[in-house]
């Protein structure tokens, strides 16, 4: 079964980082299936568990706190490949941000963003991430990676992020500030990051809308590769990941992948899986993290997945999980 993946550039950048302090590759590669020939494959991905196990092993290895952060701020728009080319041949940030909302799965499968624009502030919502690495790590690789692509397509080094971080104020809180800026806040009910509206109808010095054209045309073509790996399972999960709240029924999930639904439930019974245990698994996740990192009422995140009362609730969540809400709040 296929799994998401991450960008091997994005690898190769952090393998870089963390030889520079000193460290030995080989420590840094342990448990992972890595290698720097398939690491250097253009178009080459790594899946999220070697990913996920190369971040642990730098992490152990430099000690670093910031790890995430350091590395967001390395990823500029050469980094993001074939879509910060096509960034970069935009007409304004407008149409970066509306480029972005399609195609950010090539550079993140396991996330699922929101945009809105509230006030002077336009703002990307994590709705969801399934990504392996830890919740701290990967907001502040988006962060750090979003602040650096901003800052190179408007050539703003002075630009500053609203930032709602969805975990407690870290011991290297300062280093939040520093970077970007005093509009910080911690221990938020989601993460959310922000820039300023007016920044939006910015002119893009390198704007080509011919080339524009032809990147995104080969956006569309990788993307759809990328889909095309997923089993009707999981990309049945990223549907429900992708509608939180909404739970589409199984004819309606089948719709939406152009299958009948009998084919639809043919093709789970081949992959050994089901409609229901989709649903709970995504389920569960959605309430484990509003546990986890809200101050919700059981009540409140009972039915926002899809229960009538937190007594079914509960029970339904010590079925899917093997623990208690109260436990997984309290992280006994």
């Amino acid at each position: 079964m296929a799994k998401t993946t991450t960008p091997a550039q994005y690898a190769l950048i952090l393998i870089d980082m963390v030889e520079s302090q000193g460290c030995d590759r080989n420590s840094l590669l342990v448990g992972t299936s890595l290698t720097g020939a398939g690491l250097a494959t253009i178009g080459a991905r790594v899946s999220d568990r070697d990913f996920a196990s190369l971040v642990a092993n730098a992490q152990r290895l430099t000690g670093d706190p910031a790890l995430g952060l350091n590395l967001g701020l390395r990823l500029n728009l050469s980094a993001h490949a074939v879509l910060g080319q096509a960034f970069m041949t935009c007409r304004d940030l407008s149409q970066v941000i509306d480029l972005f909302l399609k195609y950010y799965h090539l550079l993140a499968p396991a996330l699922h963003l929101e945009y809105e624009i509230v006030d002077d502030l336009c703002l990307l919502t994590t709705a969801s991430s399934l990504a392996e690495t830890p919740l701290d790590f990967g907001f502040e690789l988006m962060c750090g990676a979003m602040l650096n692509t901003l800052r190179g397509l408007l050539s703003r080094d002075d630009l500053q992020l609203h930032l709602e971080v969805p975990y407690a104020e870290p011991a290297h809180a300062a280093r939040y500030y520093e970077v970007f800026g005093p509009d910080v806040r911690f221990d938020c009910i989601t993460g959310r990051i922000g820039f300023r509206r007016d920044l939006l109808q910015t002119p893009l010095p390198s704007s080509n809308p011919a080339l524009r054209n032809l990147y995104e045309g080969e956006c569309a073509r990788l993307l759809a590769d990328l889909e095309e790996e997923h089993s009707v399972a999981e990309q049945t999960l990223r549907l429900m990941r992708k509608l939180e709240g909404q739970y589409p029924s199984m004819p309606q999930i089948a719709k939406l992948l152009n299958l009948s639904s009998r084919t639809y439930r043919r093709r789970l019974e081949s992959e050994h899986r089901s409609y229901q245990e989709l649903l709970d698994q995504v389920r569960a996740e959605h309430a484990t993290r509003y546990l986890q990192n809200t101050r919700l009422p059981l009540s409140s995140i009972a039915y926002l997945v899809g229960f009538n009362d937190a007594s079914n609730f509960r029970r339904a969540y010590e079925k899917w999980t093997g623990r208690s809400p109260a436990a997984v709040r309290h992280g006994s």
